[in-house]
């Protein structure tokens, strides 16, 4: 990442710089060079990341190659999966393995029936992967795919210099939009478009954001008010939501249930955004769900059992609505956000040099992280 590829060593074979219009024959044979990876050989802390040399990546039919700018740290894909945590540290089947899954950076190769004009271009990298055959895949819904998978968990990730993914999974980013908030973009933008959608969310709606200072919940938030809704946000941190377009509610608060009843006003909630699933937070905010109101379900991080009341729910025509991840017309539509004018919060977006990938594992780990954190290639834009 970030390293010329002049300067790459090679093993059999000379490496020679190839641009957008100089490829073929001058690319070299798969194996013949080789690019500096993160790697882990075994689960473990945060130490257990080791710099190693691999391969370099060469993409196949559907394909692109990333040189990548900027990986962001998810706590689930990267951090639990590291410690060979649930659910995803089970489905890493080989080693040494590469993690990383959204990403950003620069195509600087194809596969062999895509365009060589890919070369060149700026590109966002969202991790779903899917088999484009089941039924779900059939309707446009790769999030239920029956083979979904993801980059950096069932195949070779980002933590890298280069990274192959589908070409579904690029989508180029505004010049404007530097590596680091693209990467955050990619890792929580697809997502909140999805939930938003589901939700049922724009101009005129009144949105409940649970945990809205984490990144998901920062996101959600943010993009929620760039199309029109109001937002209240509840944390546990009320300072967290400091400068966020929002209504800041204490989620430690003993009477949390009178607050959001207060801040929803007479027509109640028309969307609740949970990423949290916290009983409390569930049993606080359903009073308050409107009619026809909706509730998005993308996370039970405590496996509580929540109690719905049915009775509420039919009377009142409310939906409850589960939401994996973004599908390609929800990432689609997030760019055009970000093309409309959408940016992250001022300070979301903290950066560290991909050497220091075991502090950055360390510090999410222990809780001591706010917003996004995002390792970078390019030493000139990492604040440590």
């Amino acid at each position: 990442m970030g390293q010329d590829p002049g300067e790459r060593r090679c093993v059999g074979d000379r490496w020679r710089n190839h641009s957008r219009g100089d490829r073929g024959d001058e690319q070299p044979a798969l194996g013949t060079c080789l690019m500096k990876a993160l790697v882990i050989r075994v689960f473990g802390g945060p130490a257990v990341l080791e710099m190693a040399e691999l391969p370099d990546p060469e993409p196949g039919p559907g394909e692109v190659r990333v040189r990548v700018h900027a990986v962001v740290v998810a706590r689930t894909k990267d951090v639990a999966a590291r410690a060979g945590k649930p659910p995803f540290a089970p489905q890493i089947k080989t080693f040494p393995h590469v993690l990383g899954t959204e990403h950003a950076g620069v195509i600087d190769r194809v596969g062999p029936d895509l365009d060589d004009g890919l070369v060149g271009r700026r590109v966002a990298v969202s991790a779903v992967l899917s088999c484009s055959r089941c039924r779900a895949c059939l309707v446009s819904r790769e999030e239920a795919c029956s083979e979904f998978g993801l980059v950096g968990i069932h195949r070779q990730g980002s933590y890298a210099e280069y990274c192959v993914v589908p070409v579904d999974n690029v989508r180029e980013i505004p010049a404007e939009v530097a590596f680091p908030e693209a990467a955050a973009l990619a890792a929580n933008g697809g997502v909140a478009s999805a939930q938003l959608d589901a939700g049922a969310a724009g101009p005129g709606t009144t949105v409940l954001v649970p945990g809205a200072g984490g990144a998901l919940g920062v996101t959600v938030a943010a993009l929620a008010a760039f199309r029109g809704a109001r937002v209240i946000g509840v944390d546990r941190r009320p300072p967290r939501l400091a400068g966020l377009p929002l209504v800041a509610l204490d989620g430690a608060a003993d009477d949390l249930p009178a607050r959001i009843l207060e801040a929803a006003g007479s027509g109640g909630l028309d969307c609740v955004v949970d990423n949290l699933g916290i009983t409390a937070w569930c049993e606080a905010y359903l009073p308050a769900l409107g009619a026809l109101g909706r509730v998005v379900v993308s996370g039970a991080v405590n496996h509580d059992p929540v109690p719905i009341r049915l009775l509420q729910f039919y009377l009142r025509s409310q939906s409850l609505i589960g939401v994996r991840t973004g599908n390609r017309q929800q990432i689609d539509r997030l760019w055009a956000d970000v093309a409309a004018g959408f940016r992250l919060p001022a300070g979301f977006v903290h950066t560290l040099s991909w050497t220091r990938a075991p502090d950055a594992h360390a510090s999410l780990q222990s809780g001591g992280t706010s917003g996004q954190l995002v390792l970078t290639m390019d030493e000139s834009s990492a604040a440590g």
